[in-house]
């Protein structure tokens, strides 16, 4: 059981790494980042990997640090509303893929959409706060822009993305597509 604190330790820390680089692949474009979604790639494949418990501390802490870092996003109503929106993506999708009963590819969608859902409300609700505490208005419209039609490039690469590493992941072996405490993980556990 250690091991596999150990390792989803260290998973974690590289998918917070890879969430602090990944943005570059944009040029720091805001536009072009809020249309590819690249800190959300490895929110999810952190929570389904190690699990929610992992991957919600990681997700809420990396808008927030790349912010403080690197000044994009930035920190106020921005890189506030994605710690709260990438929390909950972490939280839906690592929940739900660990307690289905089978861990397959069509889970990993059932997962990776409810947590998109769930994480574009809670995002929504956030950027409402956080711009109504400053006086601004947060409308309807600016909601469906902000969380659907500017994100649909975004939201396409991870339904295609996410699911193909996973799916790599378990045929090299390296993250089968299992529950975690299965008897026969244990045993591949304390094989290795």
């Amino acid at each position: 059981m250690k091991k596999i604190h150990i390792r989803n330790l260290a998973l974690t820390g590289l998918f917070m790494s890879i969430g602090l680089v990944l943005p570059f692949l944009t040029g720091q474009i805001p536009e072009i980042g809020n249309m590819l979604l690249p800190m959300h790639i490895p929110v999810f494949l952190c929570a389904l990997i190690c699990g929610w418990q992992y991957g919600l501390p990681m997700a809420f802490v990396l808008p927030l640090l790349r912010s403080l870092i690197f000044g994009m996003p930035p920190l106020y109503p921005t890189a506030l509303s994605m710690a709260f929106e990438l929390a909950t993506y972490a939280f839906v999708a690592g929940l739900l893929y660990g307690l289905a009963k089978k861990q397959n590819i069509l889970t990993v969608y059932y997962s990776i959409i409810a947590a998109m859902i769930a994480g574009r409300l809670v995002w929504g609700a956030a950027q409402a706060t956080f711009l109504g505490i400053g006086g601004k208005p947060f409308t309807f419209s600016a909601f469906l822009s902000g969380a659907l039609l500017n994100a649909i490039p975004g939201i396409i690469i991870q339904l295609i993305l996410i699911p193909a590493v996973l799916f790599a992941l378990d045929r090299s072996g390296l993250v089968p597509f299992k529950r975690p405490g299965k008897p026969e993980e244990e045993t591949t556990e304390t094989e290795e």
